[in-house]
């Protein structure tokens, strides 16, 4: 044996067996009933055969009886001490049996002794750590063939039988405790699974949230300041009207664009191709599609969706008045998303908030969320400034 296989072998012959199998448990109501019903024929086999003789009366009686009690509290403690892995206790408990059974021998009642022997030696097998579990066993064993020696065939095939008994009935123990041990690690497994699958949803819902909102909610608050600052200076009042009227526009298309993200999140999609014309309409910016269109899969079609309302609202708050296009390619395997927009022209805004005014009223954290909402689909997002303007590339697998 190597030295790196004897604290294995150690720690095998010294462990206690699986706790876990040993509870009730564990067990299945079937197994109990038999359990409770063995336990109930060998009271009454161990009863008749030490009263059934006529070999007690009076005081004799009464102490055979007390003996008999006793050492049924007595195995019952054994049970509970070696259930709970309390090594004083059931040591003690088993020595107690161990001498109870020499008693009952020298008090004229055999099968009782016997009994008392052999289920300690099944018992301890199954019970104890394997090592003074084999020490008992053996003694109770060596004490039942020592009282019987005449019959040594009958009394070796015992012997054999209890030990194997015993062994099968540890393997068996070690089986339900493994058993149980994976079916605890299963259902943790499961629960942390549907803890993730919440996260994950309430992270999804946070996402639309904050694009639904995001989108609409800040296109509004753009053409707000902007009424609100050419209020202070004085600008002519049709101007500041159609401001206003944007800004009541934008709060209608929100709450329809909040209908959509619900319907969204049941999986309730209108096409994306229908959903960019619609959006490039209202925005006035061109739109191109390149390839076959194909139908998305829900998260890679929201993604597009969201990542084009968000690259426009961008464009309406930082550069007014640029000329914005959109491009759809369905490429083999993936499908990109490009809006472009160019510099804005000079003196735009001359007699309105200027864009970098416009740009301050915004949260900022509309190209993160893209960027995040891409990275979920293993897919990409670009974001920088081109030729004076600014250009966003949408890349996910579809």
């Amino acid at each position: 044996m190597s030295t790196e296989e004897a604290p294995v072998a150690g720690w095998y012959w010294t462990r206690w067996p699986s706790r876990e199998g040993l509870e009730r448990e564990a067990e299945s109501r079937p197994r109990r009933t038999l359990t409770v019903l063995g336990r109930v024929v060998m009271l009454t086999a161990v009863c008749w055969g030490t009263f059934s003789g006529g070999r007690y009366a009076g005081w004799s009686l009464v102490a055979a009886v007390v003996g008999l009690a006793a050492s049924v509290v007595i195995g019952a403690g054994f049970l509970r001490a070696s259930r709970e892995q309390r090594p004083a206790p059931a040591f003690a408990f088993a020595a107690t049996l161990f001498a109870a059974g020499w008693l009952a021998h020298r008090g004229q009642a055999p099968t009782l002794g016997d009994v008392l022997w052999c289920g300690l030696a099944v018992l301890s097998l199954v019970r104890l750590p394997l090592a003074p579990a084999v020490v008992v066993a053996g003694a109770a064993m060596g004490s039942y063939a020592a009282v019987n020696p005449a019959d040594w065939l009958g009394v070796g095939a015992t012997v054999v039988g209890i030990g194997l008994l015993g062994y099968l009935l540890r393997l068996d123990v070690e089986a339900r405790g493994t058993a149980r041990r994976l079916l605890e690690q299963e259902r943790a497994a499961r629960a942390a699974e549907a803890e993730s699958a919440a996260l994950a949803e309430r992270a999804r819902i946070a996402r639309e949230i904050h694009d639904v909102l995001a989108h609409s909610l800040s296109a509004q608050l753009v053409h707000l300041e902007a009424a609100r600052l050419m209020l202070e200076r004085d600008t002519d009042r049709e101007q500041i009207r159609e401001r206003v009227v944007a800004a009541r526009r934008m709060a209608q298309d929100g709450l329809a664009e909040t209908r959509q993200a619900l319907s969204a999140l049941r999986g309730e999609f209108t096409p994306v191709g229908d959903f960019l014309v619609e959006l490039t309409g209202r925005e006035r910016a061109a739109l191109a599609v390149v390839g076959t269109p194909r139908p998305l899969a829900a998260e890679c079609a929201l993604a597009v969706r969201r990542t084009a309302q968000e690259a426009l609202t961008n464009v309406r708050k930082h550069a007014p008045g640029t000329r914005c296009s959109v491009e759809l390619r369905y490429l083999e395997g993936a499908v990109e998303l490009e809006v472009r927009n160019t510099r804005p022209p000079r003196g735009q805004l001359a007699d309105g908030p200027s864009p970098a005014e416009l740009a301050g009223s915004g949260s900022g954290y509309g190209l993160l969320g893209m960027r995040e909402r891409a990275e979920l689909l293993d897919g990409t997002l670009t974001a920088g400034p081109e030729d004076g303007g600014w250009r966003v590339l949408l890349r996910v697998p579809a």
